[in-house]
C-alpha cells in the first residue's frame, strides 16, 4: 500500500467547507487517494424537497448565474431521473410549477430532492444524471 501524506491545507479547507455549507461530513478522493473530514453531530436527513434560492446577479455582472438559475444547495451527484430506466424529472421545454422536483442529489446517502424555486420554463439543464456536483454550482435556469 502506498504511502498517504496528508495535505494538512486541504484538510483545512474541507473542514472550512464544511461550516459554509452545514454539512456534518465531506470526502474528497484523487486517484487511489481519499480524505474524509467529519464533525460531531447529528447528519440532517431531508424529508421533503429542498427549495432553491434564485440567484438574482446584478444587472451588469456577466460571470455570475443568470437569471433564473436554480443552484445546487449541497455537495453530492446529481441525478436527473429517479431510476436508470425511468424519464428525467424534467427536460428542456418544460414548463414547471414551484415545488415541482426538477431533481435529486445524493449527498450521504441521502437522496435530496431539488424543488423548482418559482414556476417557469426550463431553458438550461446544466447537469447530467450520475454528475457529481458542488455546493452553488447551477444545476438549471428556469424562467
Amino acid at each position: 500500500m502506498a504511502k498517504f501524506d496528508v495535505d494538512a491545507e486541504l484538510v483545512r479547507r474541507l473542514a472550512l467547507l464544511l461550516d459554509e455549507t452545514g454539512l456534518t461530513e465531506i470526502e474528497y478522493e484523487a486517484g487511489d487517494q481519499r480524505i474524509r473530514v467529519g464533525k460531531g453531530g447529528v447528519p440532517v436527513v431531508a424529508a421533503a424537497p429542498v427549495a432553491v434560492p434564485v440567484a438574482t446577479p446584478a444587472a451588469t455582472a456577466s460571470d455570475g448565474p443568470p437569471p433564473g438559475a436554480v443552484t445546487s444547495p449541497l455537495v453530492g451527484t446529481a441525478y436527473t431521473k429517479p431510476d436508470p430506466s425511468s424519464a428525467a424529472y424534467v427536460k428542456l421545454g418544460d414548463i414547471v410549477t414551484p415545488g415541482q422536483t426538477l431533481l435529486i442529489i445524493e449527498a450521504m446517502k441521502v437522496m435530496n430532492p431539488i424543488a423548482a424555486p418559482h414556476g417557469g420554463t426550463v431553458e438550461e439543464i446544466r447537469v447530467n444524471d450520475g454528475q457529481p456536483v458542488e455546493f452553488g454550482e447551477v444545476l438549471m435556469v428556469v424562467r
